[in-house]
């Protein structure tokens, strides 16, 4: 190997989904704090015998040891910080959030090894919200969304015209445009949501929580079609895994942690 060493380095990662490889590997793809998301070789985890294949599940948040290589790095050393998945493991909404989560933060983090602390905080913070069951998970989903898009420099204007910049609740929601268009500057085929529904996306974007939590059927379904279709109409191709969130779960009120983690820190979204 003409001397060639492996560097070692410790992070904490979320692990975001891991692939088969050979008899009895993953290729795991975590986001860490420090390092962006890298794909890694945790060799044997697929192994009964395997000392910490159950902490590189999807959504955990893991404390890792990872050798440098020259095409994949490999995982040597994991320890669990909290394994989120395991808690709404048998939850299909949750779980088909958490996946649309971390299919988001993937594709938000195009280029391997590239930090990107804002996203980090703002993915273990939404798993962590998940995990806890703080909020409804579809609109747990969508603030996610709004943010991570805010992050991308993608934020739909909500609270001016995305075309000439007029302050004030617009009416008319345009994707191609940006956002909310006033009267002047709406385009053909320009949607044209409800006010709750706009005051939701709103209050998804900034985390205001007692207005999100209070919200109708309705402006939430409406709501999370014009989120996904902004998402979409960027990322010039679709999450694969979100068709798959079931969003029929029924309104919830915060539990009493809820007021407690509202303005907690490490960027979540409470």
């Amino acid at each position: 190997m003409n001397g060639w060493r492996a560097k070692l380095y410790r992070d904490d990662a979320v692990v975001l989904r891991g692939q088969k490889l050979g008899e009895s590997d993953r290729i795991i793809t975590l986001f860490t704090r420090r390092h962006g998301r890298i794909r890694a070789v945790a060799k044997g985890v697929r192994r009964t015998t395997s000392k910490f294949g159950a902490r590189l599940e999807p959504f955990g948040h893991v404390d890792v040891q990872v050798a440098e290589g020259r095409s994949l790095h490999s995982v040597s050393q994991v320890e669990a910080i909290d394994l989120y998945g395991k808690r709404f493991i048998d939850d299909y909404p949750r779980y088909t959030t958490a996946s649309a989560i971390a299919e988001t933060a993937e594709r938000l983090t195009p280029i391997e090894e590239e930090p990107a602390l804002r996203l980090f905080l703002l993915t273990l913070g939404a798993l962590r919200v998940l995990a806890e069951g703080l909020h409804t998970s579809s609109l747990v989903l969508d603030s996610y969304l709004l943010r991570a898009m805010a992050l991308a420099g993608w934020a739909p204007a909500l609270e001016e015209c995305a075309v000439c910049g007029t302050e004030g609740q617009h009416r008319a929601f345009s994707v191609p445009a940006g956002g909310c268009v006033c009267q002047d500057c709406r385009p053909p085929g320009a949607a044209h949501p409800s006010p709750a529904t706009l005051q939701l996306m709103a209050a998804l974007a900034t985390g205001d929580w007692p207005v999100a939590d209070s919200s109708e059927a309705g402006p939430r379904r409406e709501a999370a079609g014009l989120v996904a279709a902004h998402l979409q109409w960027h990322l010039e191709r679709g999450l694969r895994s979100l068709p798959l969130v079931d969003r029929s779960s029924p309104k919830t009120s915060p539990t009493r942690g809820a007021d407690e983690n509202q303005r907690s820190t490490d960027g979540d979204l409470a």
